[in-house]
């Protein structure tokens, strides 16, 4: 009775059927992904005994689990405040990197955009802030927050080398040249380290996702925050957000 009631299921019933079980029980990617294992070896065995048609087994498709899908991609807000309340001192390094990291969490800026940044780009008496965006070529000018601007301030008096340069952040040590992306990604990332170790995550990109995720709960409407990010594309948005 059993074999004839699976000879007549299909691969369409099959799929619909584990749909439908897994979403009802809201059951996690790694736990269906188990389900489907053993459904796969349940036809595999049916199979050979002729009880089902040939080929479910192998038509059975489990869902993809990323090495790293359990981990959260970026750091919540607060996290941010508390990365940026570890770069208050008054080392060089913490100057710089305080600078670095407000321009990312407070604009969510992209590796590139903080790195071409020129000296030229800051407007003091119009208090402005010009960035040329990476994906569009676009620039795009923003009212210089002082938070930003104090940071700022602060880093080419005190602890931005004498460099002949008209990049904005330069590294520390002659010869002296641009800071270039991997060296931000390293700065970045060891900050997020010490406050979030269990990131999937720890780039420059996270806090772009921490400050549209941010400006999501904080009411802004997805139009809003794609201006902000610099997207041309709402569905762009929707992916940060």
């Amino acid at each position: 009775m059993a074999s004839d009631s699976l000879g007549m299921i299909t691969v369409t019933q099959l799929d619909e059927t584990l749909a439908d079980y897994v979403a009802t029980g809201g059951y996690s990617r790694t736990t269906a992904q188990e389900i489907v294992g053993k459904l796969r070896a349940f036809f595999c065995f049916a199979e050979r005994c002729q009880w089902c048609r040939p080929g479910l087994a192998a038509a059975l498709k489990a869902p993809r689990v990323l090495a790293q899908g359990s981990l959260p991609f970026s750091p919540t807000w607060h996290e941010v405040q508390q990365v940026l309340a570890l770069t208050t001192g008054d080392q060089p390094v913490d100057i710089r990197d305080h600078a670095l990291l407000l321009l990312l969490a407070v604009y969510s800026l992209r590796a590139g955009e903080v790195v071409r940044l020129r000296l030229n780009d800051l407007d003091w008496e119009q208090e402005r802030l010009t960035v040329r965006h990476s994906k569009s070529g676009r620039s795009q000018v923003y009212p210089l927050c002082r938070a930003v601007g104090t940071a700022l301030i602060r880093y080419l008096r005190e602890a931005r080398p004498p460099a002949p340069l008209r990049k904005l952040f330069v590294t520390r040590h002659a010869p002296f040249r641009p800071m270039d992306r991997g060296t931000l990604y390293l700065i970045v990332a060891r900050r997020l380290r010490a406050v979030s170790p269990s990131l999937a995550h720890h780039g420059p990109h996270a806090l772009r996702h921490a400050c549209a995720t941010h400006l999501l709960e904080q009411g802004l409407s997805l139009k809003e925050i794609g201006d902000h990010l610099g997207h041309r594309h709402p569905d762009t948005t929707r992916i940060y957000a």
